[in-house]
């Protein structure tokens, strides 16, 4: 009896992983400025036949609709873990071409989106990319020692919109972070 209490006790000391996509594990839940962010899912991006990250999205309040955590002025956050090397160049595009494609807003943060964009480093595979929004702080992109902000909502709307908009690059990646594989 006092076996089976101890493997319980030990049990439950270990940390919860709520995801885990091509060996990418993730926890259930982040603290992020005072709130606490719930996983709301985890997708694959492929290009051509190449997986090249797993991207996983927090939320205050998990849902299964993109427009719905778009519209709402909650913490959120994603990270792309890197399966494999991804060069400057090819992550510029590929946000750009997304918010592009996606934001209605486009033209209103073109430029900080440009300025953000020149930030960019090359991620190596294993590398996280975090893309993060705190209401009234503004958006922040971390990729290893590079950390850059932008303030405005309207500009976190427009990225978050090129993995939760209605032409996503990617439509298993986006249905995977919305929970709706």
């Amino acid at each position: 009896m006092i076996h089976r209490l101890l493997l319980i006790a030990s049990l439950l000391a270990v940390p919860a992983f709520a995801g885990e996509l091509e060996g990418v594990k993730v926890p259930d839940t982040l603290e992020v400025a005072g709130k606490t962010l719930k996983l709301n899912g985890q997708g694959l991006r492929v290009k051509v036949f190449f997986k090249v990250y797993v991207g996983s999205l927090y939320v205050e309040n998990p849902s299964k609709d993109g427009a719905a955590i778009l519209s709402a002025d909650e913490v959120r956050r994603v990270e792309m873990t890197m399966l494999r090397d991804v060069t400057r160049a090819q992550l510029e595009d590929a946000i750009r071409d997304g918010v592009k494609a996606n934001a209605a807003n486009y033209d209103a943060v073109k430029d900080r989106l440009e300025a953000l964009l020149g930030k960019f480093a090359n991620a190596k595979k294993g590398e996280s990319v975090i893309v993060q929004y705190v209401p009234g702080k503004g958006t922040t992109v971390e990729l290893g020692a590079v950390k850059h902000t932008t303030e405005g909502k309207d500009f976190a709307d427009a990225l978050f919109s090129a993995w939760l908009g209605k032409k996503p690059a990617d439509r298993n990646l986006q249905k995977g972070m919305l929970g709706v594989k």
